[in-house]
């Protein structure tokens, strides 16, 4: 199969059992605002909301907001009384989200954080947070390591850390790649299966998004 005919899956899968006007509106509006095209899919953003409803996260930590389509689902997913803190790099990404929050009807659960994750994940330490249930790793790939050690930092036995674009067109498998994001995958999962605190795996997707994956690690004791 080609990635037309995993489109086509993708399409008949959203049609029959995802569809969402609400994330829908979401990639219009980033699409005028002139975001990437960047977002999981809507097949993988109903992914999301189930498994953070299936292990009933109720604090969710999102690194790479974009323009708020994954921080919906997910949103949804956590209720009225539970909360997403999201990091996301440009203003104007933050910008667009939060509009899209607003109008989705999510924006008083969501805590938008603009700047670099990086630099904003040991200020969300210093404040001594609850532990995150479930953390989503969407941004820049080439710190992916980097965010998981702090998301072991920031969650608690039995948290959930999903890591996407691992596979990178299979380019995963390439030891002597030069792509800096192969690269950053290979020393990704090279952390995950040295790492005594965590159990995971990495799962391989096709789909409108091309041939990818995503890691899925489960905190254990310490």
């Amino acid at each position: 199969m080609t990635t037309p005919d995993w489109a086509d899956v993708d399409g008949y899968i959203v049609d029959s059992v995802v569809r969402d006007p609400d994330t829908e509106a979401v990639l219009v509006a980033n699409a005028e605002a002139g975001l990437p095209a960047i977002d999981v899919s809507a097949a993988q953003g109903k992914f999301l909301h189930l498994l953070a409803r299936s292990t009933g996260a109720r604090r969710v930590l999102e690194i790479g907001t974009l323009g708020g389509f994954s921080t919906i689902w997910l949103a949804r997913a956590v209720g009225e009384s539970g909360r997403v803190v999201t990091f996301e790099y440009e203003s104007l990404h933050a910008k667009v989200a939060r509009e899209n929050l607003e109008k989705a009807g999510v924006g008083d659960r969501v805590d938008i954080r603009v700047g670099a994750a990086l630099d904003n994940l040991p200020v969300l330490a210093e404040e001594k947070p609850e532990p995150f249930d479930l953390v989503f790793i969407d941004a820049d790939k080439v710190n992916n390591a980097n965010y998981v050690r702090w998301a072991l930092r920031l969650t608690r036995p039995g948290s959930v850390i999903i890591v996407d674009n691992v596979v990178r067109g299979g380019k995963l498998a390439e030891a002597e790649s030069t792509d800096p994001a192969v690269r950053a995958s290979r020393e990704l999962v090279e952390y995950l299966a040295a790492e005594p605190r965590l159990d995971a795996t990495v799962v391989q997707t096709v789909g409108s998004k091309g041939w990818d994956g995503f890691a899925y690690a489960v905190v254990g004791d310490e």
